[in-house]
Formats: C-alpha cells, sequence, structure tokens
C-alpha cells in the first residue's frame, strides 16, 4: 500500500477530510464578513454549520489594529493556512484599511468567545455559534 493511500485510509478513519475532499469545499466555501471598526465587530454574533467551509473576510475600517480572537473556535475549525494566524493560532490581526480572508472549516458544535484582544475592555467582544 502506498503512502497517499496509507494517509488517506487514516484520516477517514480519523473522521477527517482527505485532501481532496478538503479542497472541494474550499472550491465552495461561503463567504462570511466580519467588518472591523473603533470598537465592534459587524456582525457580533456568527453563525456557522459545523462541517462547513468558510472564507471568513475580516475588513477593519477602523483606525487602529484589531484582532478577531477566538482561541477556542480557531484551534478547533480546519484552517486551510494556519500559518496566516498569529498568537500561537489563537487570533487574525487585521492593520487599519486591510483585509484577512481565512479559509476554514467550522468545527464541532457549540458557542464559542470572540473578542479584539486589545479592544475587548472598550466592549469589542463577540459571539461565535456552530450549529
Amino acid at each position: 500500500m502506498n503512502v497517499g493511500i496509507r494517509l488517506a485510509a487514516a484520516a477517514l478513519c480519523a473522521g477527517l477530510p482527505s485532501a481532496g475532499h478538503a479542497a472541494d469545499r474550499w472550491a465552495h466555501a461561503e463567504t462570511l464578513t466580519v467588518v472591523m471598526v473603533d470598537n465592534r465587530f459587524e456582525p457580533d454574533h456568527l453563525t456557522f454549520h459545523a462541517g462547513k467551509a468558510y472564507a471568513l473576510l475580516l475588513e477593519n475600517r477602523g483606525k487602529e489594529m484589531h484582532e478577531f480572537t477566538a482561541p477556542a473556535f480557531l484551534k478547533a475549525a480546519t484552517v486551510r493556512d494556519r500559518a496566516r494566524l498569529a498568537n500561537a493560532g489563537t487570533d487574525i490581526v487585521v492593520q487599519p484599511g486591510d483585509r484577512a480572508r481565512i479559509l476554514l472549516i467550522a468545527p464541532a458544535k457549540g458557542q464559542y468567545e470572540l473578542t479584539c484582544a486589545d479592544h475587548d475592555w472598550d466592549g469589542m467582544v463577540g459571539t461565535i455559534t456552530v450549529d
């Protein structure tokens, strides 16, 4: 048995999507846009469907740097390019006037906390629901 077949078999046994299956999901990812302004998320409540692929588009329209900090959510999600995540995979940093686009497959059902690590004290918080 070649290595590719063994890896695909292991992924199936572990309940993980195969590389080809994940590529199909990325191609059909639904875009979910979050606007970051000083100091709030719009919208501040996000809903994802477990196992579905998303292109999470973060737009910083504020004058300050903002972070999409969701440690439990981002660690549990399948993220296409984890190198784009900051602080050990717990957040996404977006500079003023910039955008960040992250492809992910939503994790298991649950409630997840969302904050801007630099501005949560000023109410820049939200929630993420995966159903």
